[in-house]
Formats: structure tokens, C-alpha cells, sequence
């Protein structure tokens, strides 16, 4: 990956694991440095949420593998194109309130 690649991954337990820790040791992969109540401000995070809203909404909901995942691709392309927009255009604000609050809690 070279030798500027670093690696960010946020706080959650299951990334901070004596063998995943071991493993980025291993290969001498650089992790960010990344505070504990970080904001998150990666669209595609959003986007999962709001792809999970829409299958949790599903009646009657998906009740095997194949029907999960004929829903998952069903939901995906029918998320409208301005909610993506709006998502995108959100993002300066986002980080000014992020920047504002020293990286702290935002009301976003």
C-alpha cells in the first residue's frame, strides 16, 4: 500500500482486539489516531442507516438470506436520488459543526 498509507478505523471494541492490533503490527500499518466520541462524518455510514431503516420498515420483513438480500438491492435502488444529494450537500456543514464542537457531540 506504500509507505504514506494510514489506516483509519474508528473506536469500536472489535477493531481494537489484541489480534487485530497484532495483525497491523505485523504488516507495520500506521493507525490514525482517532478520539473516542469521534462524529461520524463519512456519508456512506449514513446511507447505511438509512438503507437500514427502510428494510426494518419492510412488512412483512425479509425472513431468509435471498429475501434479505433481494430487499437489500430492492431498497438500495430505490433510494431517492435527493436524499443522496441532500446527504452529500450536508457534508461542509457537518464538518464546520464538527470543527466548532473541537470534535465533540454535534446536533446534526
Amino acid at each position: 500500500m506504500g509507505a504514506e498509507f494510514l489506516f483509519m478505523d474508528d473506536t469500536a471494541r472489535p477493531h481494537r482486539a489484541n489480534i487485530v492490533n497484532e495483525c497491523l503490527q505485523s504488516e507495520d500499518i500506521t493507525r490514525m489516531d482517532w478520539p473516542a466520541y469521534s462524529p461520524d462524518l463519512n456519508p456512506i455510514e449514513h446511507m447505511w442507516d438509512m438503507l437500514g431503516r427502510r428494510i426494518a420498515a419492510r412488512q412483512p420483513p425479509p425472513t431468509c438470506l435471498p429475501e434479505l438480500r433481494r430487499a437489500l438491492l430492492n431498497e438500495w435502488c430505490n433510494i431517492p436520488q435527493d436524499q443522496i444529494d441532500i446527504l452529500i450537500l450536508s457534508i461542509p456543514r457537518r464538518c464546520k459543526a464538527c470543527i466548532s464542537s473541537s470534535g465533540r457531540h454535534t446536533p446534526y
